[in-house]
């Protein structure tokens, strides 16, 4: 059965970690949503322009079967929401123990969940320490996986970060 999977980010997004996620988990037949800030397109990084699908404020996280978060500097821009409705919207996927994959600085945006104590988790090292200090245990590793929660290192993991994408989807 296909899946829906929510995809939160906005401006300076790293493209490669939107772009390879997004095509394998539509190669394996699911759908992406990419919800933004106000709806508007995203600018990557690396110049990429990526249409959203939706703002945050039109969404619920209950209509989605799993949550992506690409790195890039897209998570901080996130984290200083006035309202935190990206880190209330991801603390959603955890709680229900919903499938969640974030790479690079990604997993920075789930420091705000208040969930991340003693879970396996890996990321980019410029972000290791705000997620120890959140309570993760840290590894240097490609790949990550804490039950249905999937971390990555940098571009460099994404064949294993998508293969377990695949994985855990089904």
């Amino acid at each position: 059965m296909a899946k829906k999977v929510a995809v939160i980010m906005t401006d300076l997004a790293e493209d490669i970690e939107y772009t390879s996620p997004k095509e394998a988990i539509e190669a394996a037949g699911h759908e992406t949503v990419l919800i933004s800030p106000d709806g508007s397109t995203v600018e990557g990084k690396k110049g990429g322009k990526f249409e959203s699908d939706k703002a945050i404020g039109e969404v619920t996280p209950s209509d989605y079967d799993a949550l992506l978060i690409p790195g890039g500097f897209s998570p901080d821009i996130l984290r200083g929401d006035k309202e935190d409705r990206f880190g209330n919207f991801a603390k959603h996927f955890l709680e229900e123990d919903k499938p969640v994959f974030a790479i690079c600085h990604g997993p920075q945006l789930l420091v705000d969940t208040g969930l991340l104590k003693d879970r396996k988790i890996t990321s980019v090292k410029n972000v290791k320490n705000d997620l120890i200090n959140a309570g993760a245990k840290w590894e240097d590793s490609a790949l990550a996986v804490c039950g249905n929660l999937a971390t990555s290192r940098t571009p460099a993991d994404l064949d294993q970060f998508n293969d377990e994408i695949k994985r855990q989807l089904g």
